[in-house]
């Protein structure tokens, strides 16, 4: 090893400071050679402990300790379901105590029939499901490590991507196909993310415009613009579920939205479903629809307001009080789930963070809410003719409430919303017979991108967000049994632990988890929870 250059002595300080910058930079390239010297020394005994391994016939030894294989990955199969399990039910009975809170049935937080019941508490089904695809994900993959590590008697990247696409099958615990999609279009998104942060480290690709400070929210409006015009205009190529959960946010109902469909294809509007929802309104025999107007009146709109401005305050403060149980839970739940000992170490400032967080992100989405209806009053005000464009552009403008949001979280909403929109697309053009129907498509997608995951994970760590990379350790962590590094390794593997650590601390998983993700631990990042 290279010896470090000899300092000269610390001089007292005086008014001669123009020394410091060059002592500054003689510490910094010492530190710059003796890393180079470090990877090079680590180079050569990982080459040499190869060799050696090869020379014996041996193949490299396993991560977990005191422990067989089997045992390994069953152990880490049951931990990471009850982890899966439990936030989904924690998750959802936060909700249903919020929904019993709105009631101002406060006697009955205490009630544990109303409170967790399974007529009321429908997630038994659900939390099994995402507690296999996840534990069963875990539990295989660690499996598959172990089994190629002998077999292959080396241990190679290939090992990684051969693991993590077979353990990808666990994606067939859920047996909606919408849901499926969904997720293996987020991953998708999540290894491009991947793979274009390597090529660009590496100085071999990056895109035009990539250096900009709000390409991310760019990125969003894009997405969030595929997603509104799907919604109003092809309402099936998006999941039941969000659909369920834009109408609920969102102030207009079903019949209007219809009416505007009709309207937009140059088809008649249904006048029997439209009579009878007004019918119901403030506009009540004030407002008669025809058959086949220009366009939709805000009148038929907003009917119980006659005020364009007052209905979009309306709509962003209603939908600030429908979505903050949905928000605190999931910021809420998840951390305490997660990181119990910091909980019961601070609770109150668990809480008051998680509320903080909370308000900031339901904020966004009321905002979200208010631009869209207001761009869509906006045109009626100055155009008589309607067109499908315009929900697009209103989907777009609506998506700059993500600069309410912190700058880390707005890259993680793109990528979450993006699988969205790709997955309508993706309907739109095989309904078009653009593209083939092809059965299990996301389930191969799934599996590939899974593959590429995890290699990210051991090999390119950084090229990964923060937040992913510490939700997937966390969940792939070994059980809390090790003791110590088993007796029969060497010192040189020792040194190579010592030095890595030394290195890279963040590869720890706590230390990862935290820097990365500590203010807003968020599972709604992840479709399918």
């Amino acid at each position: 090893m290279p010896s470090v250059p000899k300092q000269s002595p610390i001089r007292s300080f005086s008014s001669d400071t123009l020394q410091q910058p060059a002592a500054n930079d003689n510490t910094s390239s010492a530190e710059r050679r003796l890393r180079e010297a470090e990877d090079r020394l680590r180079d050569a005994i990982e080459e040499l402990q190869r060799r050696q391994r090869s020379a014996l016939g041996l193949q490299p030894p396993c991560e977990h300790a005191n422990e067989s294989c089997v045992a390994n990955a069953i152990g880490n199969l049951c931990q990471t379901f009850l982890l899966s399990y439990g936030v989904r039910v924690g998750i959802g009975i936060l909700l249903r105590a919020f929904k019993l809170a709105r009631r101002q049935s406060y006697s009955s937080l205490l009630d544990l029939k109303q409170l967790v019941s399974e007529k009321d508490l429908i997630v038994r089904e659900e939390a099994c499901r995402i507690g296999l695809l996840f534990g069963g994900f875990t539990g295989s993959y660690h499996a598959l490590r172990c089994f190629l590590r002998k077999y292959r008697k080396k241990e190679t990247p290939l090992n990684v991507i051969l693991a993590g696409s077979v353990a990808g099958l666990s994606i067939l615990a859920l047996d909606d196909s919408n849901r499926r999609r969904t997720l293996a279009l987020y991953l998708l998104a999540r290894v491009a993310q991947c793979a274009y942060n390597s090529a660009k480290s590496k100085n071999k690709f990056h895109l035009w415009g990539s250096h900009w400070s709000h390409g991310d929210s760019l990125l969003f409006a894009l997405a969030c613009a595929q997603v509104m015009y799907a919604f109003v205009m092809r309402p099936e190529s998006l999941p039941k579920s969000y659909q369920d959960f834009i109408q609920k946010t969102g102030p207009v109902a079903k019949p209007v939205y219809k009416a505007v469909r009709d309207n937009c294809r140059g088809l008649p509007v249904d006048l029997v479903a439209l009579s009878a929802y007004l019918s119901k309104t403030k506009a009540s025999g004030s407002v008669k629809p025809v058959e086949f107007p220009s366009i939709i009146p805000c009148s038929i709109i907003h009917p119980n307001n006659h005020s364009c401005l007052a209905h979009n305050v309306t709509a962003a403060s209603a939908t600030f009080r429908k979505t903050f149980p949905l928000y605190f839970s999931l910021t809420f739940v998840p951390f305490v789930v997660l990181h119990l000992q910091k909980f019961m170490g601070s609770p109150a400032r668990t809480c008051w963070r998680a509320v903080q967080n909370a308000v900031r992100s339901t904020s966004f989405l009321s905002a979200f809410v208010g631009i869209f209806q207001a761009a869509i009053c906006l045109h009626r005000k100055v155009a008589v003719k309607d067109h499908k464009l315009v929900y697009w552009v209103a989907g777009g403008l609506a998506a700059l409430s993500v600069l309410l949001e912190k700058k880390a979280r707005r890259g993680e909403l793109a990528l979450y919303v993006l699988p969205r929109a790709g997955e309508s697309l993706w309907y739109i053009l095989v309904n078009r017979r653009l593209l083939p129907d092809i059965k299990h498509a996301e389930v191969a997608l799934f599996c590939t991108c899974m593959g590429g995951i995890m290699y990210y994970l051991e090999h390119e760590p950084d090229t990964m967000a923060p937040f992913l990379r510490g939700l997937i350790r966390r969940f792939l962590a070994s059980k809390i049994s090790t003791s110590g590094p088993p007796s029969n390794r060497s010192t040189s593997y020792m040194y190579l632990q010592n030095l890595d650590a030394r290195k890279n601390p963040t590869l720890q998983d706590s230390q990862d988890t935290e820097a990365s993700a500590s203010e807003k631990y968020n599972l709604e990042s992840i479709p399918g929870l």
